[in-house]
């Protein structure tokens, strides 16, 4: 059983461009393996990772503290302190959060932790390939690559 505290840990960053966002890795600092946890704090008219979806890791979206949006697959749902989203993995789970509001947006996300994983984001049409370690996960990946879907080869494509 591992036990952590969140104001044990320093927060890592994110700042690229309207994607800005600041995350503390609870499940791996309390020894999570197969379920993560990371509380996320969102700034005031800043978004969270690209819009995308995950084929092999379900989510889940906790809200503690502010409002935004959820960007899903076809609507927009508003968000308030207390609401908790299923995202499911699969188009049906695709996501992006939104903070649209004056103050910040605190939120947990928790994941399964499985891999393979292949991502999809649909906005930029690329794909992410991942195994050896889980997106968000802080073990050593023994595949990462990240493709735009217009590049796709044949099967035999290079095959003598």
């Amino acid at each position: 059983m591992g036990k952590v505290n969140e104001s044990e840990l320093d927060w890592a960053s994110v700042d690229r461009g309207d994607a800005e966002y600041r995350r503390k890795r609870l499940a791996d600092a309390a020894g999570g393996d197969e379920l993560g946890c990371s509380l996320y704090e969102l700034p005031p008219g800043k978004k969270s990772w690209p819009y995308h979806y995950h084929t092999a890791n379900e989510e889940a979206l906790y809200v503690l503290d502010g409002t935004g949006r959820l960007r899903g697959d076809d609507k927009e749902l508003s968000l308030d302190a207390g609401d908790y989203v299923a995202l499911p993995a699969g188009e049906d789970g695709a996501h992006r959060i939104i903070n649209d509001s004056e103050e910040p947006l605190r939120y947990l996300m928790i994941s399964t932790m499985a891999t393979p994983e292949v991502l999809v984001y649909p906005d930029s049409e690329k794909v992410g390939v991942l195994d050896g370690a889980a997106p968000g996960g802080t073990d050593e990946r023994t595949l990462e690559g990240y493709y735009r879907q217009e590049d796709a080869v044949d099967y035999w494509d290079g095959e003598e």
